[in-house]
């Protein structure tokens, strides 16, 4: 491993976690040289909801590949985009009701994200924008403005301006939304009328933290009644994540834009769009632009995926299904270590378990990957261990999983007490 310490910047972070040089991957297992194996729960930070290598996905990939199929095509016609635009159009948006035109931008999330917010202040005119306490939106300039995680921000080098702050649900019992509301009807509230407001509706980074369905609907009547665009990051939280392929759908909304990245390329191949009403496309041609905005690699996976996943039921239920199982599983721990940990955290298979200390949740991380489990710690001290597994896991592999990790909480809290007495 010398060539990555010697080469690789300071700047990487999960290979500090997770000291090992994996060479192979399938389904919800990643592979070492030396033969180890690892079950997935961090499944790419959001990026492989369908697991290492899909089967199904890599036909689709490698028969476009062997056809000698477009691989880099700007923004230009393709039939890989022209196909995933019809199934996302008939299988995702048309079904929900959703009447939204597609943007690509660069390949990542903080890409569809710039995009989404210089859209706002472009056809709005304004230019302030309401972010919420906790929201992780992405590293660049105007995505982390609207962030809130302080390790991050400092990394910016120079103020970040123009996003107002609120508090989100449940944050610190604070009406955030009553306050949002006061100031909006006060001329002296010294608030500028916001061109957008952006949220996560589970908050991945900043905790798992869940907006209440009274809540989201709150939020969304206020912006309609003020004039305000309504974004929905999904970025992590979307393609099925938290039990629906939009994480909004339970609340019964249908927000101005909506961010996708991550999964929606369905392999873990680059890809990041923004969705918006209609009316909202006013874009001059080429006035947002980006070299690596055609990865059609990505477009095959993507429309495969959802043809695959999304035309009936069968794949929710089974997120559902395997979000009961793991719900089941960390409530007795809950019950079982009171003195260590505090909730269960999240929607669907976008769970956690907050602990007291995120000192306690490291050592709990740790311990896991000893025995065999990749898997992240989240929230502002890192407290809330953070499950986030394949969506296609099976039942006896979150079974497994549950065991190594129930087996490392005993094994810590073993090991704490000891060394106390």
């Amino acid at each position: 491993m010398n060539i990555f310490k010697d080469q690789e910047s300071n700047v990487q972070c999960y290979a500090r976690n997770f000291p090992v040089v994996f060479n192979k991957a399938k389904g919800s297992w990643l592979y070492t040289a030396d033969g180890e194996e690892y079950l997935d729960f961090l499944a790419g930070a959001g990026a492989l909801n369908y697991g290492h290598n899909n089967s199904v996905l890599k036909k689709a990939l490698m028969d476009y590949i062997d056809a000698d199929g477009l691989t880099h095509g700007l923004d230009m016609y393709s039939e890989a985009k022209g196909e995933f635009l019809t199934q996302l159009n008939q299988t995702i948006l048309k079904p929900r009701g959703l009447d939204y035109k597609v943007q690509f931008t660069g390949p990542t999330g903080t890409n569809a994200v710039e995009a989404a917010l210089k859209l706002a202040r472009k056809v709005t005119g304004r230019h302030s924008i309401v972010a919420f306490t906790n929201g992780f939106h992405g590293v660049s300039y105007g995505a982390l403005a609207a962030t809130g995680n302080q390790h991050h921000r400092g990394g910016a080098g120079m103020p970040l301006q123009g996003v107002t702050r609120l508090p989100y649900d449940g944050y610190a019992d604070i009406d955030g939304l009553a306050l949002f509301e006061t100031m909006l009807n006060d001329n002296s509230s010294g608030m500028d009328k916001p061109a957008a407001v952006i949220l996560e509706v589970v908050q991945g980074e900043g905790g798992l933290n869940v907006a209440s369905t009274p809540w989201l609907q709150k939020l969304d009547k206020i912006c309609k009644q003020h004039d305000i665009l309504l974004i929905v990051d999904d970025i992590q939280a979307g393609c099925g994540r938290t039990g629906h392929f939009f994480s909004f759908e339970p609340a019964g909304i249908k927000p101005d834009m909506v961010t996708l990245s991550k999964s929606i390329g369905g392999y873990g191949l680059p890809m990041a769009i923004v969705l918006f009403r209609p009316e909202l496309d006013q874009w001059l041609p080429g006035e947002h632009n980006g070299t690596f905005r055609g990865n059609n690699h990505a477009f095959v996976t993507a429309a495969k995926a959802i043809e695959t996943y999304w035309r009936d039921a069968q794949f929710q239920l089974h997120i559902q299904a395997r979000a009961e199982q793991l719900t089941a599983a960390l409530e007795p721990l809950l019950a079982r270590y009171p003195g260590h940990f505090d909730q269960i955290k999240g929607r669907g298979l976008m769970q956690g378990i907050a602990c007291h200390d995120g000192k306690f949740a490291h050592q709990v991380a740790r311990a896991c990957f000893e025995s065999g489990i990749v898997i992240e710690t989240a929230g502002p001290d890192d407290e809330v261990l953070k499950f986030f597994c394949p969506l296609t896991i099976t039942e006896e592999e979150m079974d497994q999983g549950i065991q190594i990790f129930t087996d490392a909480v005993e094994r810590t809290i073993a090991s704490l007490l000891k060394k106390a007495s």
